[in-house]
């Protein structure tokens, strides 16, 4: 059986080329690859096309979605940025303000403790002459009485209810001012 079998093979191996196939297994091969073809085109094809689109669609969008957020956060940083500079000028302009009220004030105080002190000083001014004045009168009034009780023990008279008596302590007590006025500009000539 074996040379049989052997003999069978030299005489087809005699006709026919071993590595070509034969047409009708050509043929069936290129039957089933152009069903599997149609059948992946049709049906494999749009699927994995797709998918891959909402695949890459995915990307698009999350990459829009970092980019969104990137020009957001940007943005934030921006307005944050400007804020605190904002704040800052604010704060500049609000310590200068404060100087000027504080020198505004300063100068205000100043100003009514000078009004204060002119006017406790006229107060104290004219006080003191009202008290010089007072005194004036009084030591008129005391040395008028001295001088008469004194006149009248030197005449042995009593000279206190004449009217000529108040007239002379007047007249002389008017001398003795004029004299201690003029004194004081000699001795400075």
């Amino acid at each position: 059986m074996l040379h049989a079998f052997l003999a069978a093979a030299e005489e087809t191996a005699e006709t026919t080329n071993p590595l070509i196939p034969e047409v009708y297994d050509i043929v069936w091969s290129a039957l089933c690859f152009v069903i599997i073809l149609f059948f992946f085109w049709r049906m494999v094809l749009p699927r994995v096309k797709t998918m891959l689109d909402e695949r890459s669609a995915a990307i698009e969008g999350n990459i829009a979605k970092a980019d969104a957020a990137q020009a957001q956060a940007e943005a934030a940083l921006e307005e944050y940025t400007a804020q605190l500079a904002e704040g800052r000028a604010e704060a500049g302009k609000i310590r200068e303000q404060a100087r000027a009220d504080a020198l505004k004030i300063a100068a205000d105080i100043k100003e009514q403790a000078q009004v204060d002190a002119g006017r406790i000083q006229a107060q104290a001014t004219s006080q003191i002459e009202a008290e010089r004045q007072a005194a004036v009168v009084s030591l008129r009034a005391e040395v008028g009485s001295l001088a008469l009780d004194l006149a009248s023990g030197v005449i042995g008279e009593s000279v206190k209810d004449d009217a000529k008596a108040a007239g002379i302590v007047d007249r002389f007590l008017a001398d003795l001012e004029a004299s201690e006025a003029s004194a004081p500009s000699a001795g400075n000539k």
